[in-house]
């Protein structure tokens, strides 16, 4: 129970971080930058899933 408090005051933490960090032009800027590595690297993931997936099918 006690891991859980602490998880949930991470996440709640991490949100009202991101909150006031997006308040920021330049930390703006940033988040955004990481958003969109984030999508390029699930798009990769997806990407090499599919490929997989379409070789494995194809047997």
């Amino acid at each position: 129970m006690k891991s859980l408090a602490w998880f949930l005051i991470g996440v709640i933490g991490g949100f009202v971080a991101a909150h006031f960090l997006n308040k920021d032009p330049r930390s703006h800027d940033v988040l955004a930058d990481v958003d969109r590595r984030i999508d390029e690297f699930t798009g990769i993931l997806g990407d090499a899933f599919r490929a997989q997936e379409a070789r494995l099918t194809a047997d």
